[in-house]
């Protein structure tokens, strides 16, 4: 069940590693001057930096901590809240509590990204962040929610973790806010198994990401620093052997995603003039990374009973990408700490999560199929589909599947 990535694994990763493995030397720290210390990590950091245009690049160990270490850089702790999409992978939502924050959960809208209108209404005087999750590769609409945060004062965090690649209006995901994450995990885009990456313009969001991935010291891009730590931090630092694998899968990342739009463009022009279906919105064509191709039904049974016949799911049932699929969250109340009953006007009780709090976002999952084009993924619901090494032929066969379960059910 892998992500593009996983099938182009080949010589030049091989090369990269055996570099590291001949060396011997495999922390990310070392004296540029030694011939054994290949600084892979730096190298990595500083060629992602120079394409897609960011000032400051910071690889870490997942995604997950890429999410934790950035929120920890805007200083979001007790009593903010951030507006989180309920269609996500579960870890977007428990970065925000690990940090002692409170996550709100919001809407999506059909492209299966944060609806901006649910954002607006979800703001309160406590809400310190927007999370624009662009799910599936496609961009959030980043202008209206730019526009929101602006307005309102608040922060705008990309977590970019199913779109490593993609950009929105010319810009790349993860750039465009005030700070963003990537993921190389298994699944994405590109991948070394684990990984992920704090992006950010800004100097001083980037400083405090950097103590906070590496025990509170100061950014530096060679040597093991001794003393003048700035803060409490983690250890979130990444490898050389999982920054060897990434630079080789990175040199291929153009050509991955022209490919995963060929094959993309290919299947959904066969399908696009039947009746009784209807795409995901796409935020930005050029821009999205063209994983996944999202179909919806009509009804949630007639989804349910085409999902069944190609032996896949609807998106509802993808695991711990949607709110009502996560057990830890359900039922679970939070109470904002700056929340008093007795002195302030807006207290409303506790947060609560509940299955159906999201009825729009309920019935857009229950109706929707995933069709993958480059993630292989049953836990996203997209157990039918092609992958990145698929041929024509391949691609007209699994039309024809798609267009057989239809006209079964009466499609």
């Amino acid at each position: 069940m892998p992500g593009p990535g996983y099938y182009w694994i080949g010589e030049e990763e091989a090369q990269e590693v055996l570099d590291l493995i001949n060396s011997k030397y495999l922390f990310r720290y070392g004296k540029e001057e030694d011939p054994a210390f290949k600084h892979k990590v730096k190298t990595l950091e500083e060629e992602v930096a120079k394409s897609f245009k960011i000032n400051y690049t910071l690889a870490v160990t997942s995604g997950t901590s890429a999410l934790i270490t950035a929120l920890s850089a805007l200083g979001i702790g007790p009593g903010d809240e951030v507006i989180v999409p309920g269609y996500t992978f579960i870890a977007s939502i428990t970065s925000v509590v690990i940090c002692g924050a409170v996550p709100v959960l919001a809407e999506v809208d059909d492209s299966l990204t944060l609806d901006p209108d649910d954002v607006e209404r979800k703001i309160t005087p406590h809400t310190k962040a927007i999370m624009a999750v662009h799910m599936l590769g496609n961009p959030c609409n980043l202008d209206r929610l730019s526009e929101i945060a602006k307005k309102h004062n608040l922060l705008l965090i990309e977590d970019s973790a199913q779109a490593f690649g993609g950009s929105y209006k010319g810009k790349r995901l993860g750039s465009i806010g005030n700070i963003g994450t990537y993921s190389f995990n298994f699944f994405k885009t590109i991948n070394a198994g684990d990984g992920g990456m704090v992006v950010t313009n800004d100097k001083t969001l980037y400083e405090r990401a950097f103590a906070y991935h590496d025990q509170g010291h100061f950014p530096l891009r060679m040597g093991v620093e001794i003393g003048k730590r700035s803060i409490i931090g983690q250890n979130y630092r990444m490898n050389e052997l999982t920054a060897a694998v990434l630079i080789a899968q990175f040199r291929k990342l153009d050509k991955l995603i022209q490919r995963l739009h060929y094959l993309k463009d290919k299947f959904k022009e066969q399908i696009k003039d039947i009746k009784g279906i209807t795409f995901r919105k796409i935020n930005d064509k050029s821009g999205e990374c063209a994983t996944l191709l999202t179909v919806f039904l009509p009804d949630k049974k007639i989804a349910d009973r085409v999902a069944k016949i190609l032996n896949t799911t609807t998106v509802s049932h993808s695991g711990w990408h949607v709110y009502n699929n996560m057990e830890q969250l359900m039922g679970m109340k939070v109470i904002n700490p700056k929340l008093n009953p007795l002195t302030n006007p807006y207290y409303k009780g506790s947060t609560k999560y509940e299955k159906g709090m999201l009825p729009k976002t309920d019935d857009l999952l229950n109706r929707a199929i995933n069709i993958s084009v480059g993630v292989v993924d049953a836990g996203l619901g997209s157990a039918f589909g092609i992958n990145i090494n698929s041929t024509d032929e391949e691609v007209d066969r699994k039309v024809e599947e798609f267009k057989k379960a239809l006209s079964q059910v009466g499609g």
